[in-house]
């Protein structure tokens, strides 16, 4: 529990955006979760220090899995498939495992990392199995040709830039989610498969794969990719109302619709526009 005396910012955060989300809890309920929630970070923290250590055998032993015939009928005859998740459980191996086991090329979308030296061992450890790592700027062609190719695409749904999402429902209220999955699934027509990774009631890592999702196809584009990614996040959704001590509570999929739930990140972000506005001055006024 070190984390959660220690890291008051992220603490508060926390305990914020669960209060948002289930308003009738007590502040004992809330701090209940919230320990919960550090204590499971606490944990992925630790096996991701131990996977550098680890060999193939190792990974695939740590995972249970539900419903694997599924993603075995939706892959098969060698056709791409795009697999959404969330950052629940821990997510970074879970990728790393789904790739070793379906013994299929696997590409996963990833946001590079501001810190240049940990964006190199991120990376290092993320491609350790073979996994081809894509980042989410100028993404979409690598993403389109590796379902073309047959491949299986990774994508963390969760989480996405304030201009770059769509509008969605999370929680009841409204948020913003990457449109990347709907996006591609549309353009390719590959089947969409919600696999989450969380820990089980004795605490063993669990990944839950569900039945790919049925999408909105008809000719209103824009329509159709809020409808889908709608439905890709109502199903982050029900995965995190089931274990929400798994979910990564520090991200902030309300801020653009409520950023006063985050003011010491809105009160950042306007210093930033400021510095930006400020830098771009003088280049506009030569132009």
């Amino acid at each position: 529990m070190l984390l959660y005396v220690l890291d008051i910012s992220h603490r508060r955060l926390v305990q914020r955006n669960l209060q948002f989300c289930y308003e009738d809890w007590s502040p004992d309920e809330i701090q209940r979760l919230s320990k919960k929630v550090f204590r499971s970070a606490g944990i992925t923290l630790l096996e991701l220090c131990q996977f550098p250590f680890m060999t193939r055998e190792d990974l695939l032993g740590m995972f249970r899995v539900q419903n694997e015939e599924i993603a075995t009928e939706a892959i098969g005859h060698n056709r791409g498939a795009i697999i959404i998740s969330a950052h629940m459980g821990n997510w970074e191996m879970a990728l790393q495992f789904a790739s070793c086991r379906a013994a299929r090329p696997f590409t996963v979308v990833a946001q590079k990392m501001r810190n240049p030296w940990v964006d190199r061992l991120v990376d290092r450890l993320r491609t350790r199995f073979g996994i081809n790592v894509v980042y989410k700027k100028g993404a979409l062609p690598e993403m389109i040709q590796a379902l073309r190719r047959g491949h299986m695409l990774g994508l963390m749904i969760d989480q996405s830039r304030r201009k770059q999402g769509v509008d969605v429902t999370f929680f009841g209220r409204e948020a913003t989610a990457t449109p990347a999955a709907a996006l591609v699934a549309m353009r390719c027509k590959s089947p969409v498969l919600p696999v989450f990774s969380f820990r089980d009631a004795d605490g063993e890592l669990t990944i839950r794969v569900m039945p790919p999702l049925a999408l909105q196809r008809t000719r209103d584009l824009r329509s159709d990719l809020q409808a889908n990614t709608q439905i890709m996040i109502r199903a982050v959704e029900q995965m995190v109302r089931e274990h929400p001590e798994d979910w990564f509570w520090i991200l902030r999929p309300w801020k653009k619709a409520y950023p006063n739930l985050y003011p010491e990140w809105e009160k950042r972000r306007q210093r930033r526009k400021a510095r930006r506005k400020k830098r771009q001055g003088p280049d506009r006024k030569a132009r």
